[in-house]
């Protein structure tokens, strides 16, 4: 129960620190004892080495959710320009063969701003509760959005241009996405409207890969601009409510990524590459608790950090059975 309450903790913005050492298990301690030991000039230098063969090798993890998310979302558009119904609606509300599915935070914002508990929206949310609930963490943002896809493909313009010292990553407060999580959802209450579903690049994206680009695109060019050039990836780490959402569903999710403190040599290519690095928190020298360690709630399960991982040290997992 305090490892929820911290994953959650952590979730809501909270900065992991380090371990106090009587937290840390025996075995832990002996695995970081031994670590320092190995970690030889000969040692350091096999791991850049195979960091480096990871670096320019085929990244599986990312064209598998790459894929996914086209695929998933070319459905919607198939399915409404062919009309071959096997998925009607967008993201924020659909039927797939029949079933109603509802994204979450867009079905409390209805049901704040109606104040009422409609039954399509239930039956909906069911439905997605117990996907997202089974795959855990912020699984829709990496493997389903469609702003998530094009944010990455911005990081990566955002990434080229700071090594070339043109821009500057600026970072904020994570808690800010709790804030404005429950200010659109005071707004909904207090206004009868669904404020939020106006501005979420989210809805935006979708409903115009589906039904024809509109002038909110705008909104979401102005957002990949600003995190091209001064904030990397800011929507996701410091505003989406959606995310936020997804992420406490699946906080006791079966699906996790974990840690095999045993292999780490903690050169940090896993926490460079990640959207949300504090859930790598064990993988810094001496923090991790036990010998393996499941990620936090906050973990997108995007597997970016599994593709550049150079000793294999980290890798997905359902709850009591072997890894993936």
């Amino acid at each position: 129960m305090k490892r929820l309450l911290e994953s959650v903790a952590v979730l809501l913005g909270k900065t992991p620190g380090k371990t106090p050492p009587e937290e840390i298990s025996t075995k832990a301690q002996a695995v970081h004892a031994g670590m320092a030991e190995k970690m030889t000039r000969e040692m350091h230098k096999h791991v850049v080495a195979e960091r480096a063969k990871k670096a320019a090798s085929f990244k599986k993890w990312r064209w598998r959710r790459w894929g996914v998310i086209i695929l998933v979302n070319l459905m919607f558009i198939l399915s409404y320009r062919v009309d071959i119904q096997l998925v009607e609606g967008a993201l924020t509300g659909s039927r797939f063969v029949g079933f109603h599915m509802a994204d979450l935070n867009a079905a409390l914002q209805v049901m704040l701003a109606y104040k009422q508990v409609l039954i399509n929206l239930m039956i909906g949310i069911v439905t997605v509760f117990g996907i997202w609930w089974a795959l855990g963490g912020r699984t829709f943002c990496s493997w389903v959005c469609p702003y998530h896809l094009l944010s990455e493909w911005a990081e990566m313009l955002h990434l080229k241009l700071a090594a070339k010292k043109l821009v500057k990553n600026h970072v904020f407060d994570r808690r800010a996405r709790v804030w404005l999580w429950l200010t659109f959802a005071v707004l909904a209450f207090v206004t009868g409207y669904t404020v939020y579903e106006t501005i979420s690049p989210t809805g935006i994206v979708s409903r115009a890969l589906i039904y024809g680009p509109s002038l909110a695109l705008v909104w979401v060019l102005v957002l990949l601009v600003f995190e091209v050039l001064y904030s990397r990836r800011a929507w996701c780490r410091y505003a989406c409510p959606i995310g936020l959402t997804y992420g406490l569903v699946g906080a006791t999710a079966p699906l996790r990524v974990s840690h095999d403190a045993s292999k780490c040599f903690n050169d940090g290519a896993c926490r460079a590459v990640c959207l949300v690095p504090h859930v790598l928190n064990s993988t810094i020298r001496g923090r991790a608790r036990t010998v393996k360690t499941d990620l936090g709630a906050d973990c997108t399960r995007c597997g970016m950090c599994m593709d550049v991982c150079p000793t294999e040290a980290l890798s997905f997992k359902f709850k009591g059975t072997v890894k993936l």
